[in-house]
């Protein structure tokens, strides 16, 4: 949490649970990036947290955007991104969106299937694709499915069927999982990348591009390696599988931009227990799974929890949201320690929580407004 942060929630005391988020973090995590790993390009996740303010400031610092969408393509525009500094990263996209960003001068695109390429080939002639590849995300917090992404060999067959197609077949990405822990992880999606250079390249086809995904973490309840042991990692396992033939490489960090950046406060609504034999506490506060702190679920996320008792006795506790929803529970499978003297009224502060929480937070779930933003 930064000075800045404190002082904001000190002098505005704002009523409700409430992100306050600090660009000067933002700006600090950009320039890591960019000295980490100075031959990628960056890409930020819009959809990490597309506030106007976190979009203008990484426009002017350079960056480029990963896009999920045509909002988030127009997000990105308005902050001031150029067309060519946009990728409309999503491999599951309507057709009318694919003629949409085309039009607003977008040309390049991720695909993993090779009907997704037909719909770009239709909709957006001679544009650059990219197809992800499966990653199995061991090491992440959070490991992505098998919703995005095919297998190696099939991406073979698919950008090959992109270049029959009059498309640019561009290159190669994956996701080595949300939250990756290991620096490594990286190694085997780059050697399986080299392969489809290689077989593509035999066949006439010469790739460009690697684009290594997101993964970067932010710290939570445990230490993360610094971005530079992740730069060091991915540069050596580059030049191992493709040797002295470098591609161009880009990166997209969401969470690792402004997760750190972001603290929630909220506030105790109600302490109480299940039944006389029941001695465990049960804290409800007025945030939970639908305000926002969605990645609670499974408990794959967990958050510090900051309180203004820090340093007396705690004890465990599950932790849950205030609607009428039983699956509103933040930590119950592994409780929480929290302070024994917490009351009533108290406010919690929630750190790493710069990512992933406004864009998750419900509407008008239960009558609870959405999750309240400040950035300064």
């Amino acid at each position: 949490m930064t000075a800045r942060i404190r002082e904001f929630l000190a002098a505005r005391r704002p009523e409700g649970p409430c992100l306050v988020l600090d660009l000067d973090v933002v700006r600090d995590n950009f320039l890591s990036f960019r000295r980490a790993l100075p031959d990628s390009r960056v890409f930020y996740a819009v959809k990490a947290n597309p506030a106007p303010e976190v979009l203008s400031l990484l426009a002017g610092l350079g960056s480029n955007f990963d896009c999920a969408s045509v909002a988030e393509i127009e997000m990105a525009l308005e902050a001031g991104a150029t067309p060519d500094r946009i990728s409309f990263g999503n491999t599951i996209k309507k057709e009318r969106d694919v003629a949409r960003a085309f039009l607003l001068g977008v040309d390049l695109f991720a695909v993993d299937s090779i009907a997704e390429v037909e719909k770009v080939a239709r909709q957006a002639p001679g544009a650059r694709v990219f197809c992800r590849i499966l990653c199995d995300g061991a090491g992440a917090e959070w490991p992505l499915s098998r919703k995005f992404g095919c297998e190696p060999e099939m991406a073979i067959d698919v950008l090959e069927a992109a270049q029959q197609r009059g498309l640019a077949a561009y290159g190669v990405s994956f996701h080595v999982g949300s939250q990756q822990g290991n620096t490594e992880a990286w190694d085997g999606a780059l050697a399986s990348a080299a392969e489809i250079f290689r077989v593509l390249g035999e066949r006439g086809i010469h790739l460009k591009m690697v684009n290594l995904g997101g993964g970067f973490p932010t710290r939570y309840l445990r230490d993360i390696p610094a971005v530079e042991a992740y730069g060091r990692s991915i540069e050596n396992a580059i030049r191992s599988h493709f040797g002295n033939r470098i591609p161009e490489t880009i990166i997209e960090p969401g969470r690792g931009m402004v997760g750190s950046a972001g603290v929630i406060k909220t506030e105790v609504v109600l302490i109480s227990q299940k039944g006389g034999a029941d001695d465990m506490r049960w804290v409800f506060l007025d945030i939970g799974k639908f305000g926002g702190l969605a990645e609670t679920m499974d408990e794959a996320i967990r958050y510090p929890l900051v309180t203004r008792h820090e340093g007396a006795a705690s004890t465990p506790c599950i932790v849950a949201g205030p609607t009428c929803d039983s699956a509103d529970v933040l930590y119950e499978k592994t409780p929480y320690d929290l302070p024994i003297t917490l009351e009533i009224g108290d406010e919690i502060l929630i750190e790493g929580t710069g990512a992933y929480t406004t864009t998750y937070a419900s509407v008008a779930f239960n009558g609870f407004p959405p999750l309240q933003a400040y950035v300064i």
